[in-house]
């Protein structure tokens, strides 16, 4: 499986986070360190998608998608902030 970089997530996370998810920032709870989304490294399968923090590699992000829509989840995520915060 191939390892991407989080800008993949900018459509999936459009509903939740807003038009450009990428610039979205997290403090990861694992090692403290903050970036965006678009940083995160992304693996995606047939389940859904994972973000993890380059640094550490704890799981930022996940999106699950179901017949119902997508569940997001921010598991790893200390604080999530939007541009300039």
């Amino acid at each position: 499986m191939a390892v991407i970089d989080g800008n993949a997530l900018a459509g999936v996370l459009a509903d939740v986070l807003g038009p450009d998810a990428t610039v979205t920032r997290l403090r990861c709870r694992g090692c403290g360190s903050a970036g965006v989304v678009g940083r995160t490294s992304v693996l995606r399968s047939a389940m859904g998608w994972v973000g993890r923090c380059r640094d550490c590699d704890t799981v930022l992000v996940t999106v699950v998608e179901t017949p119902h829509g997508r569940l997001v989840g921010l598991p790893g995520a200390r604080t999530v902030g939007t541009p300039g915060a």
